[in-house]
């Protein structure tokens, strides 16, 4: 059995870390449950989704963060508290990272902030 990949996150703009374990949706079923089966994220915790312009939070019970990212991985669009019932979209998003809601706030991110991703030693 293999392991699947997790990843860091950094705003190398600000020199702050974002997510010390973040999963990947990147298959079609992966990005249609999301967050879906879970009932919180953890502080450190996130998913990226990618492709993704768009999200949603039908059926969740808890708020996230949402960072919408370009392909170079710069902050197109911040979302803190995307709460449940809700949607949020971003046309010029070419991924996304949902995070624990109040995780944004403290690290200042903003719109043009650059993140890099790390994948995590198993």
């Amino acid at each position: 059995m293999f392991e699947i990949p997790q990843y860091t996150a950094q705003n190398t703009t600000r020199g702050i870390p974002i997510a010390a374990h973040i999963r990947i949706a990147g298959t079609s079923a992966e990005r249609r449950r999301g967050l879906l089966e879970t009932e919180s994220l953890q502080p450190g915790d996130g998913l990226w989704i990618a492709p993704c312009e768009a999200v949603h939070t039908l059926g969740m019970k808890w708020p996230i963060d949402v960072l919408f990212l370009d392909k170079q991985h710069r902050v197109r669009k911040v979302v803190k508290e995307l709460y449940p019932w809700r949607v949020a979209v971003c046309w010029t998003a070419d991924s996304v990272l949902e995070l624990p809601a109040g995780v944004l706030e403290p690290t200042g991110t903003q719109v043009g902030d650059i993140l890099t991703f790390d994948q995590n030693q198993q």
